[in-house]
C-alpha cells in the first residue's frame, strides 16, 4: 500500500489534502528482510510505518533471551517512538522478518506538524491511543489468560498474523513455548476430527 493510501484509511483518515502534505514529510524505502530499524538500547528518533512486509518489536534480557511484543504486518504503524523509547533510548529491537516498505520520519518533526496541523495532532494521537490499548488488551491476555484462550484472543484480535509470522514469534508475542503453541494446534485439530 502507498502511504497517501494509507493516511487516507479508517479509523485515523486525513482528507486528501492534508494526508498528500503529510505523506510528502515521510521518507519511503524498501527495506530488506534481515534489518533492523531499531536497535534496543540505542538512540531511536524515528517513527515507522510499515507500508507492506512484516517487521517484530522484540525485547532481549540480559542473558540474551528475546521475548516478542509486537507483531507488525504492513500496512501498520509501527509502536510511536514515545510508546517504544526512554529519554531517546529504544526499549525494544524491531527486525524486518520479511521484505517491507517502510516510511520513516523524525519523531521530532512528527511533533512540529502536530503542533502545527489539527489533523494531524489527531492522526498522531489516534494512533498512540490504538496502540496503547493494544498493549494494555495484550497484558491482560498474558495476565488472565491460559493458553488455549491466549491462541484464541490472537486469532480474534490479530487474524492475518498466524499464517505471517513463525510459530516461534508467535508463542513468544503469547508468552508460550513453542512447543506449548505447537500442542494446543494439535489439540485443536484432534477435537476437529472427533
Amino acid at each position: 500500500m502507498d502511504l497517501f493510501t494509507f493516511l487516507t484509511c479508517p479509523p485515523n483518515a486525513l482528507d486528501r489534502d492534508t494526508a498528500r502534505e503529510f505523506a510528502a514529510e515521510w521518507n519511503v524505502e524498501f527495506v530488506e528482510k534481515g534489518r533492523r530499524l531499531a536497535t534496543q538500547g540505542e538512540p531511536d528518533p524515528m517513527e515507522h510505518i510499515v507500508l507492506d512486509g512484516r517487521a517484530t518489536s522484540q525485547i532481549t534480557d540480559t542473558e540474551g533471551r528475546a521475548v516478542c511484543v509486537g507483531l507488525h504486518a504492513g500496512p501498520c504503524v509501527v509502536a510511536p517512538n514515545v510508546a517504544r523509547t526512554r529519554n531517546g533510548t529504544s526499549l525494544v529491537s524491531i527486525d524486518v522478518v520479511a521484505d517491507a516498505l517502510v516510511a520513516h520520519m523524525d519523531s521530532r518533526a512528527l511533533t512540529e506538524l502536530m503542533l502545527v496541523s489539527e489533523p494531524i495532532r489527531e492522526w498522531a494521537n489516534g494512533i498512540l491511543q490504538q496502540e496503547l490499548a493494544r498493549k494494555a488488551d495484550r497484558e491482560w491476555c498474558l495476565a488472565a489468560l491460559g493458553g488455549a484462550d491466549r491462541l484464541a484472543w490472537f486469532r480474534e484480535n490479530f487474524p492475518r498474523h498466524e499464517g505471517l509470522f513463525g510459530q516461534y514469534l508467535i508463542a513468544s508475542f503469547l508468552g508460550v513455548t513453542p512447543v506449548t503453541l505447537s500442542r494446543l494446534r494439535g489439540a485443536e485439530r484432534d477435537t476437529a476430527l472427533d
